[in-house]
């Protein structure tokens, strides 16, 4: 048994269900995070920088489709949940988790601005007996090199003090067969003292824990997952391209490879990566290669391949409005179905349609679009000039007043068999329309 009471009381805390958690960041990963807390039994401090979201919360609206509104008013109204944006509430938190993103700033390199700025904000609490654990995925040592001389600098030491771990997010927005509780969890902390507690917390919330011997395996097998997806899928975007200029169906390709039970996993092709993690990790882990001499010419070859994506789609719309409609796309009108990044969730973050409706617009075309889960573009850093558009209404008149329309995303709600019926043109990345008899008008993409 240790002799670190600090260690002894939060552990105690934790198993007694009696732990405060705070979470930093309160999007995609923070706020799943937190009702799973919440449904185990531990009370939580919900911290978020953006004001207005907190007020939204606070009167009953999620953003975030997995997690229901009323179920914050539930636990907001007996006590267990605070909603702030107020550093110190989470001075009273035994363990704070950090949940804030990590983009790539203008020149491909990691912008780590919002996990210093959490670090310096925890500092300014950090009390004796809390354990610090970071979500936000990452290069290798970026817990231990970046986040523990931050809170160090307080005079307070990791390991005897406080406890500091990192443990990657695993959320797959829209997936039904997968909730927080449910996906297995990596832990590795700085030490067995900081592993132990950080296993103890997670272990309270989720069905399964995994610990390695390190943050730095747990901060790497976040990026390995996603590299693993980034490579596959620019392979299959490749293949896409090939397979298209010999006349055949990258899609039929793919269900019969498929059915080997052995030795191979499917992946499809689309119009681009989308979401925070597939089109960014990966290069966390080249940045830092850098340091090393040494090139990532995997990941960067993938990078290339999926970033040439949505230009391949507009190829094969502008020929396909020329050949099939003697159509120029300067002047054309499209409608884009889907703006969110993968099907069935409200969430843009890096949606390849983004790219596409610039593409677009840069050769002269009128785009619209249609969301059943966007009803009205978002502002977002690198695309602000589109911020405010609306989702347009389905009906089959309007349909047949655009030039073409082009599957981006492939919402299940959507009528693909109705699009395909009352468009001329249809050009889909997604291969949405599989299953409509009469697919004449359609371009695969």
């Amino acid at each position: 048994m240790s002799t670190n009471t600090h260690f002894e009381h939060c552990r105690s805390l934790i198993q007694s269900r009696e732990a405060k958690v705070g979470v930093i960041g309160l999007g995609y990963v923070g706020l799943p995070l937190a009702i799973a807390a919440l449904r185990s039994g531990l009370s939580v401090v919900g911290y978020d920088v953006n004001v207005a979201h907190i007020d939204r919360l606070a009167s009953g609206h999620s953003t975030i489709g997995r997690v229901a509104g009323s179920e914050v008013l539930t636990y907001t109204g007996n006590g267990a949940l605070t909603l702030t944006g107020e550093a110190a509430e989470l001075a009273a938190c035994d363990a704070i988790l950090i949940c804030v993103p990590t983009p790539l700033n203008k020149h491909h390199e990691p912008d780590l601005s919002y996990v210093v700025k959490s670090g310096e904000m925890i500092a300014g609490i950090l009390r004796r007996g809390q354990l610090i654990v970071l979500e936000s995925t990452t290069y290798p040592t970026t817990t231990t090199g970046l986040l523990k001389p931050i809170l160090e600098k307080t005079g307070l030491s990791q390991g005897e003090d406080f406890f500091l771990a990192f443990s990657p997010e695993r959320e797959d927005p829209g997936n039904k067969d997968f909730e927080t509780s449910t996906i297995p969890k990596i832990v590795g902390g700085d030490g067995p003292l900081s592993t132990e507690l950080a296993v103890a917390l997670y272990g309270a919330v989720v069905n399964k824990v995994i610990p390695v011997s390190s943050c730095e395996v747990a901060e790497a097998s976040k990026l390995m997952e996603n590299i693993f997806r980034a490579v596959n899928i620019a392979l299959v975007n490749e293949l896409k391209v090939i397979y298209g200029e010999m006349g055949i169906d990258i899609w039929e390709v793919i269900e019969a490879a498929k059915t080997k039970p052995f030795g191979f996993m499917p992946f499809y092709p689309g119009p681009g990566l989308g979401g925070h993690c597939i089109p960014i990790d990966p290069f966390y882990l080249t940045w830092k290669a850098r340091e090393y001499d040494i090139s990532t010419r995997f990941i960067e070859l993938a990078g290339e391949i999926n970033t040439r994506a949505p230009y391949h789609v507009v190829e094969k719309l502008v020929s396909a409005l020329s050949m099939r409609r003697t159509k120029a796309i300067s002047g054309a009108r499209i409608l884009l179905f889907g703006l969110a990044y993968k099907k069935d969730v409200e969430d843009v973050r890096e949606s390849p349609a983004f790219k596409l409706i610039e593409l677009l617009e840069s050769h002269g075309a009128t785009v619209d679009f249609h969301d059943p889960f966007v009803p009205v573009i978002p502002p977002t850093r690198e695309h602000a000039a589109l911020a405010g558009r609306e989702s347009v209404a389905l009906d089959d008149d309007m349909l047949g007043s655009y030039d073409a329309g082009l599957i981006c995303t492939d919402h299940s709600s959507v009528d693909y068999a109705a699009i395909v019926k009352a468009m001329d043109l249809v050009v889909d990345t997604r291969n949405a329309t599989k299953s409509v008899g009469d697919r004449s008008n359609v371009v695969l993409a």
